[in-house]
């Protein structure tokens, strides 16, 4: 574990460190980290320029001009940052300035609204090395405040940016410490980070999708976002005005139910939205408390998900959400458009299930009135029972009595519609079974799966595949 410290503690231990020598470049609401610098003393040796280019056409003059006049970006930041560590190695001598590490910090942010409407949000980097003459690194976040003052958020800010340049040259070794540290004398709940990005030599073994984990794991977003090449991406920028179709699922292994429910309740969800595959966002979902299922999340089980999903070439939001509505609640802070769902039976009679809703003062139809939002529609995916072989959908569901009502009621509005173009030849595929067999090295369910599945679970050895164990007799 790492040591705690105040932002004066660590800005101090910057100063006092003399091969620690760089620029502080903040734009926009953000001009407070390096202040933390100044007031801890020493601050001569580390500082080389301390600038605020807070004019938007003085900014222009240094970094260029930006599409669309946006300037709270993450292509903004990598602009500052690269610049300004090119001014030092233009400008600095390195005869002169032996065994000196140098490096970039800036901040791209605007905060709270007068209106407060607007809470504010940003982005916030750093450029470093870690060894005189060695290639440079870049950590990058992106943050959202929750605060209800701009005071207290500039605060914050001064904080995250001293706990980031502190951590990149002490925990750069320690990602998660690193991750962790970010919080040190900030309340969770006033500051959202929702996107991290590490890149450079020292961080060549880092898997972002990883260390995008550990932001949901540790609380500090709700949600994280990669898309199929395994990048980090912003989920503003993924979600901002898209009709979005979503597929939740544990996915241990993706089965061609999963795919058969995605593609046909994704054909059904864009004719009702009348929207094109362009307009729409479509997302797999695997929750926190899935990945926990059986205890700690296992890391190589995660990776092994999110890689054959990737694969397949979809996009996976890892969410905190247990309950759908907080789920649908989230896409519809990012968008007005139209949200489609696409479930088992089973998911939906948990969603119809009084227990979970406990929490709320208004109960199950506050949680309702949150997940039958307008433009929102569950797309039905059948159930063949295995023993009976009943068949079960939304016309022969049963919920509890006190319910029925309801349920038609959603029902009668087409807020809840079965997929009906399903494959039944897929009914009666079941994923515990298929996990069980490759966990026993039976044959059978390679066919069972999307294709090319089987050979990357069989290459990599995922969910306790052992070729060696073939003989194994399944039971």
């Amino acid at each position: 574990m790492y040591q705690k410290l105040t932002p004066k503690q660590k800005a101090l231990t910057i100063n006092l460190d003399p091969t620690i020598y760089g620029t502080f470049a903040e734009i926009g609401a953000g001009q407070e980290t390096v202040r933390h610098f100044f007031r801890a003393g020493g601050a001569s040796g580390t500082i080389a320029k301390a600038m605020s280019a807070y004019d938007k056409d003085f900014s222009d003059a240094i970094y260029g001009k930006e599409v669309k006049n946006r300037y709270v970006t993450q292509n903004r930041l990598r602009k500052m940052l690269r610049y300004e560590v090119a001014l030092i190695e233009e400008r600095i001598s390195r005869e002169n300035n032996p065994n000196r590490k140098f490096f970039s910090y800036a901040n791209t942010v605007t905060t709270i609204n007068f209106d407060k409407t607007l809470k504010g949000h940003g982005w916030v980097g750093i450029r470093f090395q870690t060894k005189e003459n060695e290639d440079y690194n870049e950590i990058v976040i992106h943050v959202k405040f929750n605060e209800n003052d701009a005071t207290l958020q500039q605060e914050t800010l001064g904080n995250l940016g001293v706990n980031l340049i502190f951590g990149a040259f002490n925990y750069y070794d320690n990602p998660r410490n690193l991750i962790e540290s970010l919080y040190d004398d900030i309340a969770k709940d006033g500051l959202e980070i929702d996107m991290i990005d590490f890149s450079g030599p020292a961080f060549d073994y880092v898997d972002n999708r990883l260390m995008s984990l550990q932001l949901v794991k540790h609380g500090m977003t709700d949600a994280v976002i990669f898309n199929s090449q395994g990048s980090n991406m912003l989920p503003a920028d993924v979600l901002y005005k898209k009709n979005i179709f979503a597929v939740r699922g544990s996915f241990r292994p993706v089965t061609k139910v999963n795919i058969d429910m995605l593609k046909n309740g994704l054909e059904m969800f864009q004719k009702d939205a009348t929207c094109t595959h362009e307009e729409t966002e479509v997302l797999i979902e695997i929750t926190i408390s899935n990945l926990r299922a059986d205890g700690d999340i296992d890391e190589r089980d995660f990776m092994d998900r999110v890689d054959i999903l990737g694969r397949l070439g979809y996009t996976v939001i890892i969410s905190n959400f247990s309950e759908y509505y907080r789920l649908i609640d989230y896409f519809a802070s990012y968008t007005s458009g139209d949200i489609g769902v696409a479930m088992g039976v089973n998911n939906l009679l948990m969603v119809f299930d009084e227990k979970y809703y406990k929490d709320l003062s208004g109960g199950i139809l506050e949680a309702f009135g949150k997940f039958f939002r307008n433009g929102m529609r569950v797309y039905l995916y059948p159930y063949k029972d295995p023993e009976t072989h009943e068949l079960l959908d939304s016309a022969n569901l049963k919920v509890e009595e006190n319910l029925k009502e309801l349920y038609k009621y959603f029902k009668h509005n087409n807020r809840i519609v079965d997929i009906t173009n399903h494959n039944p030849e897929f009914l009666g595929i079941y994923s515990r079974e298929i996990l069980r067999k490759i966990a026993c090295c039976v044959k059978g369910w390679e066919n069972q799966v999307p294709e090319g599945v089987a050979e990357m679970i069989k290459e990599r050895g995922m969910f306790g595949y052992k070729e060696e164990l073939s003989f194994k007799q399944f039971s």
